[in-house]
């Protein structure tokens, strides 16, 4: 038994008897319901800023934008990373975008406050105009922050389990990938998609869907189509190479040259894809030759973010060989098309989820991992237990009241 089946084993899996039924279809389109599930559900959670390679240098920064917040994590010149608030202690501008490498200190491009790299205020241009001023009081907002295998991770709201705690044991099927030493293929790409964020996680989060929306996965790899998830919603799945060469040129090649290519893995990892998702919003791809992050942010009743980046396997030199490259561009272009897909079916159900009279099936046992998300979504937002969708103007007060329900007594 390898350590993946093993590891399977001691996880939940599908849960059997009464049949689960997906939320009401009103919670799928209400910009209300999105801002509430930002600040109630996205905030309090992991969210996936970098790899550790970005921040590597003194003064080497990398930004992360949602809903309503940006973040930032730099490298200070004493060799710690640390994360802020993106934002100006004056007037509250935005100090930093993208990613890059910040020489001396962070300057507000509006009036100037500049800030060291622990994130202390160091300069107030004109600042006897500001009598009694309090330098020391005025720093920038620290974020918490985690490091599992090279990824940084921030929590805007503090608290809960630790990133490698809600892990757990399936962290360590991630180590003979060796993520942290791999690099970034480009820029993130940032795409907005026409569905409530909603629909793109429950997307992600099952493989029923794989046989029939994604047929080249279907002819490329092997499937689990049920995973596994722990209590604090990590699930995975893991995928084969089929030895069956399939009869498309692109997934054909990868099937022949990633086990030939990639010389320093085992031979298991050159054969396998994971494929992990994190409650609430965070899908983690990881293939021998690469890996990517699927985050899909809030955006409107009826739109999201969706943040992509692709990181890609040096070899033990640090280079990347003719040979890598093109078993990375197969990968990319294998999976451009299940991300196309992907878009597409998800803007499909956004189409039919608002229709007249449409009311939420039921959901099979290999969407277990979608009933845990829609759960921890009724416990944050308890509003999204009623069926038809609340007055214009009330899902903060509705769901405040019920909140104050359920709490317990003084």
């Amino acid at each position: 038994m390898t350590m993946m089946q093993n590891l399977a084993g001691q996880q939940n899996g599908p849960q059997h008897g009464k049949l689960a039924v997906s939320l009401p279809a009103w919670t799928y389109g209400s910009d209300e319901l999105a801002e509430l599930e930002y600040e109630r559900v996205i905030l309090p959670s992991w969210q996936f800023v970098c790899h550790i390679s970005q921040v590597r240098e003194a003064g080497d920064f990398a930004t992360l934008d949602m809903m309503k917040d940006s973040v930032v994590v730099l490298r200070g010149k004493d060799g710690d990373l640390r994360a802020f608030m993106n934002v100006c202690r004056h007037r509250a501008a935005k100090l930093l975008d993208g990613s890059g490498s910040c020489k001396g200190r962070i300057t507000c491009p509006y009036h100037g406050w500049s800030y060291d790299m622990t994130g202390e205020l160091k300069a107030i241009p004109s600042q006897h105009t500001f009598p009694g001023v309090e330098k020391e009081k005025l720093g920038l907002k620290p974020v918490e922050m985690e490091i599992l295998h090279g990824l940084v991770f921030i929590r805007i709201v503090p608290g809960g389990p630790s990133l490698r705690e809600s892990f757990g044991e399936a962290a360590d099927l991630l180590a003979p990938y060796r993520l942290e030493e791999m690099v970034p293929a480009g820029e993130p790409w940032i795409d907005t998609w026409n569905c409530n964020w909603k629909i793109a996680v429950d997307n992600n989060l099952e493989n029923y869907h794989v046989p029939v929306g994604h047929p080249g996965y279907h002819r490329l790899l092997d499937s689990d189509l049920a995973g596994v998830i722990n209590r604090h919603g990590v699930a995975h799945s893991v995928s084969v190479l089929k030895d069956k060469p399939s009869s498309n040129w692109a997934e054909r090649m990868y099937q022949k040259m990633a086990p030939e290519v990639l010389e320093e893995l085992d031979p298991e990892t050159r054969r396998t894809w994971l494929f992990y998702s994190m409650a609430p919003n965070i899908g983690l791809d990881i293939y021998p030759d690469s890996f990517d992050i699927f985050q899909i942010l809030p955006r409107t009743g009826t739109s999201c973010t969706m943040r992509y980046p692709v990181f890609v396997r040096p070899d033990s030199r640090g280079e990347i060989s003719r040979e890598r490259r093109v078993v990375q561009y197969l990968n990319q272009r294998i999976n451009r098309q299940v991300g196309a897909e992907d878009r597409e079916l998800c803007e499909r159900v956004q189409l039919g989820m608002l229709s007249h009279g449409y009311e939420p099936g039921p959901l099979s046992n290999y969407e277990h991992a979608v009933v845990d998300f829609h759960n921890r979504i009724r416990a944050a937002c308890p509003v999204v237990n009623q069926k038809q969708a609340p007055e214009s103007g009330t899902v903060r007060r509705r769901n405040d009241a019920l909140l104050a329900e359920d709490r317990p007594a003084a």
